[in-house]
């Protein structure tokens, strides 16, 4: 996020677009009401109409996957009508010209038949974003999780700059991270790219620092793989060696029959986890972790705040910190690293190597935590950033993009859209929740369809169906909901009866390789 959870209560407007909040982020959602209910403007953009959506002064049902064009609709009204905010185009962002090259091309008749919207709702929402300033933009997995992912979080960007709402407070561009601590975790170098803090590893002078850093002779300048490369180089035996840590990719990966054959393939498998999964079950090595409540150590949060998390009880069994657990690889491979705590790490390793935490330690953390980047002890941490438009790179960069279609799309034999995400009761593939008497309150998969859809097939309330798509076929009860529009079935895959990953496709952005789980062809049929 560019900004923070404590300004939603002071925001003037909320943009929601591809997040359905209310259930996958429970506490923010809490923050946007409160802020509703104290008079900010809520725009919602998704195509189901969730509980978020009920409470929208506008709300735009788009269609899956045509969220660019619906986008470039808007900023062609708002550079049409002459409302987009110059002052902050022409001092802070660069390549105008380019974006609105792109964005002539999806005038609103046009961008409302690829999006669904209608042209006047189109109208309203940009020029209601103009008239309030500033305005928030949240965004979740709904924006991410398509082919054209990177291009769809490129264009809420160009939006907000165009409007002049970033590198201020109650603006910005704000994803709601989709898994517990994944801002941690990437902030922590958990990419191939780059080292912790976003320290790139094809930069040689970073090469350099962490060579001198970790005692070591040599480290690559290329860029390592993604997970479906490395899922995919394991038949191949181009990946011999698989470490899967805290992951449970046999139910969490589109397409599971795909990606068990992958999993089965690998010549050596190591899972690292709190809980048998239906991912070690085709583990060689697995190694028991302590859960988050039993060692020591920080959560980073979507807002770039780092918490600290105490233990409170001892781990069960043979059950070791994960810390502990490389540390002691680590030894067994000849080498001997010096910290002996997550403290440890961090204040001597992490702070130290890393600008943007470099005034982040523990003593300064015991109560709310600081927001990188906090490059000094003196520093207050950052609860925004590109203050009065600087931006890290210098100005702003606009993009011109292109609306792509999701890689599937329905036709006569499939003739219904999935969409996937996830439901308030369970967390991912119920690895916990599972285990936490949560069954009791959603004991199964559902596809959720609309009333039009249900009346065309015969199907009834809780009656069962079958799903299929080109990869696999499930059995689950069809919830009929308002929320749905026709044509789209949604689904969950918390569930390994019913999981929506037997029939995801496993096609991917380019770029950011995130696979495309909003969008693919299915086929929807009554079980007589």
């Amino acid at each position: 996020m560019t900004n923070s959870f404590s300004e939603f209560e002071n925001a003037k407007l909320f943009f929601c677009i591809g997040t359905n909040m209310t259930e996958a982020h429970p506490v923010a959602s809490y923050f946007v009401k409160r802020a509703v209910n104290k008079g900010a403007k809520l725009i919602v953009a998704d195509p189901r109409r969730h509980a978020l959506a009920d409470k929208a002064d506008i709300y735009a049902q788009i269609k899956v996957g045509s969220d660019v064009a619906f986008l470039n609709g808007l900023m062609h009204v708002l550079i049409t009508e002459n409302l987009y905010d110059k002052k902050f185009v022409e001092e802070n962002t660069e390549e105008f010209e380019n974006l609105k090259a792109a964005v002539m091309q999806y005038p609103v008749d046009k961008a409302s038949k690829i999006s669904g919207v209608s042209e006047d709702v189109m109208r309203e929402i940009a020029r209601t974003m103009a008239s309030i300033k500033p305005g928030m933009l949240c965004y979740t997995l709904g924006i991410t999780e398509h082919t054209c992912g990177k291009n769809n979080v490129m264009s809420t960007a160009n939006l907000q700059m165009l409007l002049g709402n970033m590198g201020v407070e109650c603006g910005g561009v704000n994803p709601l991270r989709g898994q517990n601590n994944v801002q941690g975790a990437c902030d922590m170098g958990a990419l191939p790219n780059v080292y912790p803090g976003y320290q790139k590893v094809d930069d040689p002078a970073m090469k350099e620092k962490f060579m001198k850093a970790w005692g070591v002779s040599e480290l690559s300048q290329k860029p390592g793989l993604m997970i479906p490369d490395m899922m995919a180089g394991l038949p191949t035996k181009k990946v011999k060696a698989f470490y899967i840590f805290g992951e449970n990719l046999a139910n969490t990966e589109p397409n599971i029959t795909h990606v068990e054959h992958e999993l089965a393939s690998a010549e050596f498998l190591v899972c690292n986890d709190i809980f048998p999964t239906e991912t070690t079950r085709f583990a060689h090595v697995i190694f028991p972790a302590a859960a988050w409540s039993e060692d020591d150590g920080t959560f980073t949060s979507s807002e770039r705040r780092v918490n600290r998390v105490r233990k409170v009880k001892q781990a069960p069994g043979l059950a070791k910190p994960n810390w502990w657990i490389f540390k002691e690889i680590a030894r067994r491979m000849g080498h001997d690293w010096a910290s002996s705590s997550a403290r440890e790490i961090w204040d001597n390793e992490l702070s130290v190597l890393a600008p943007a935490y470099g005034g982040i330690k523990y003593y300064r953390i015991e109560q709310d935590g600081l927001q990188w980047p906090c490059p000094n002890e003196e520093h207050p941490g950052t609860s925004f950033l590109h203050r009065d438009g600087k931006f890290s790179r210098g100005k702003g960069l606009f993009k011109g993009i292109q609306w792509t279609p999701p890689a599937e799309v329905e036709d006569e034999e499939y003739p219904f859209v999935l969409s996937t995400g996830r439901r308030l009761f369970h967390y991912h593939s119920r690895t916990q929740t599972g285990r936490a008497g949560m069954d009791m309150i959603l004991p199964e998969e559902t596809a959720d369809i609309s009333p039009s859809d249900a009346a065309k097939l015969g199907i009834k309330n809780n009656e069962y169906v079958i799903v299929s798509s080109r990869r696999g076929t499930v059995k689950v009860k069809a919830r009929v909901t308002g929320q749905i529009p026709p044509g789209l079935v949604w689904m969950a895959f918390h569930f390994r009866d019913g999981n929506a990953n037997w029939l995801t496709n496993n096609v991917f952005d380019p770029e950011t390789k995130t696979a495309e789980y909003k969008a693919c062809a299915v086929k929807l049929e009554k079980v007589v």
